[in-house]
C-alpha cells in the first residue's frame, strides 16, 4: 500500500505511549512531532510519557510537559526497570481506544504510522519491522538474529522483529493483561498473550529513521540478561 493510496481518516481516540530511560535531548522534540501529528489524526488524544527511573532529569521535563498540557501524561518509576516495567506502566494508563507504541527518539515516519491505523481495519495489532538494516554493529546484529530465532522456536509467531520502536494495539488487546516481564521481552508477551486470545496481528516493513540524540541502552548486558530471565519464566509458567 502506498501512502497516496491511504484514504484521510479521522480516528475516535488514540494513546500515544512512549517508554523513555534517559531521553532528556530527545523528549521534547518527539512530544512536539508526536501532538502534530495527532492533531491530523483525531479530535480525542493523549501522550503517555513513561519513565524508567531516568538519572538525567527526563522524568521532570515530563512532570513540567504535563502541567502545560492536560493531554500530556507523566508516569514516573521509582526504580530501572529494563524497559519492560516502563512500557506496561505507560500501557496502563493509556485510556483511548488504540494505543500507538513508539520509542522516545521517534525513529517511524508519520506516513507508516498512518498507514499501520489504516491496517487496523483488518487486525488488532499492527507491528512495523525495518526493512533494511538498522545497526551496522555487529554485536547487534548477531543478537538481534539469535533472539528473534530463540523466540519463533520457543513460541512459534514469526515475527520479523519483534523489539521493533513502533507498534500499534486496540485497546482490548491490552486491557486485563497481567504482564510479568521487565525488559524487552514484554513485547513478546503482549504479543503470546494476544495470539492466546485469537486477536489478529499484521506486520508491514518500513524504514526506521536513525537515532541523532540520545543513546540507545537496549544492548546493555543488564538488559540482555533481564530480556533471557523474562523469556523462560514466561515460557515455562505460562
Amino acid at each position: 500500500m502506498r501512502y497516496s493510496d491511504i484514504p484521510f481518516i479521522k480516528y475516535p481516540a488514540i494513546s500515544f505511549v512512549i517508554p523513555m530511560y534517559n531521553e532528556s535531548d530527545n523528549i521534547k522534540d518527539t512530544v512536539e512531532k508526536v501532538a502534530m501529528l495527532a492533531k491530523e489524526l483525531t479530535d480525542d488524544y493523549e501522550i503517555v510519557l513513561a519513565d524508567d527511573a531516568s538519572s538525567d532529569g527526563t522524568g521532570d521535563i515530563a512532570d513540567r510537559l504535563q502541567k502545560e498540557d492536560p493531554r500530556i501524561k507523566s508516569v514516573r518509576l521509582k526504580i530501572n526497570t529494563k524497559f519492560g516495567g516502563a512500557l506496561a506502566a505507560g500501557l496502563k494508563n493509556a485510556s483511548k481506544d488504540i494505543i500507538v507504541y513508539t520509542d522516545a527518539d521517534l525513529p517511524v515516519k508519520k506516513e507508516d504510522v498512518k498507514k499501520g491505523l489504516a491496517m487496523l481495519k483488518g487486525a488488532d495489532v499492527v507491528t512495523g519491522y525495518s526493512v533494511v538494516l538498522k545497526d551496522d554493529s555487529f554485536k547487534r546484529i548477531v543478537m538481534s538474529k539469535v533472539y528473534n530465532s530463540l523466540v519463533h522456536l520457543l513460541f512459534g509467531f514469526k515475527i520479523k522483529d519483534i523489539n521493533s520502536g513502533f507498534k500499534i494495539y486496540r485497546s482490548k488487546v491490552i486491557k486485563d493483561l497481567s504482564l510479568i516481564s521487565k525488559s524487552p521481552f514484554i513485547d513478546v508477551e503482549i504479543f503470546a498473550e494476544a495470539l492466546k486470545r485469537g486477536y489478529k496481528i499484521e506486520q508491514f516493513g518500513l524504514i526506521f529513521d536513525l537515532r541523532t540524540k540520545g543513546i540507545s541502552t537496549i544492548s546493555r548486558m543488564s538488559v540482555v540478561a533481564r530480556t533471557f530471565w523474562d523469556m523462560l519464566s514466561y515460557r515455562f509458567s505460562r
